[in-house]
């Protein structure tokens, strides 16, 4: 099967996420996924944090597994919720808070993700909103 969205496309995405993170004053790691969570484009602005590099790639992943963004995630993993506990079960791979968004095309279906990290919360989920605003299939 094609991958579902082009290094051209995912670099659209990246400047995006750039733009919108110099904008909140925050550099920021930014991973771009296809839909089966493969690693298309990463970008590490200067002085980012390094922890980042990691989780911003788990993040656009988690999205695309889940099929939903990150944030949307967050109440089905609380104690005693539904998916409480599911990243433990995923070796490290999963990261289960804001900051992950799907990418979708024009008809709906999902073409990948961006993972976004580095800020607060809701930083990542800012910036990471952004790049998938300027998403285009």
């Amino acid at each position: 099967m094609a991958r579902q969205i082009t290094l051209d496309q995912a670099e659209a995405v990246i400047a995006a996420c750039k733009q919108e993170a110099v904008s909140v004053g925050q550099p920021m790691n930014i991973a771009v996924v296809d839909d089966g969570g493969n690693l298309v484009a990463f970008a590490a602005m200067d002085d980012t944090k390094l922890i980042g590099n990691d989780i911003a790639q788990k993040k656009a992943l988690t999205a695309v597994y889940f099929q939903m963004d990150t944030r949307d995630l967050v109440p089905l993993v609380q104690p005693g919720a539904a998916l409480y506990g599911i990243e433990a079960t995923s070796g490290g791979r999963l990261v289960v808070f804001p900051g992950g968004v799907l990418l979708r095309k024009g008809d709906g279906t999902i073409a990948g993700g961006v993972g976004v990290s580095a800020g607060t919360i809701d930083e990542d989920d800012q910036v990471a909103r952004a790049g998938a605003a300027a998403y285009s299939s």
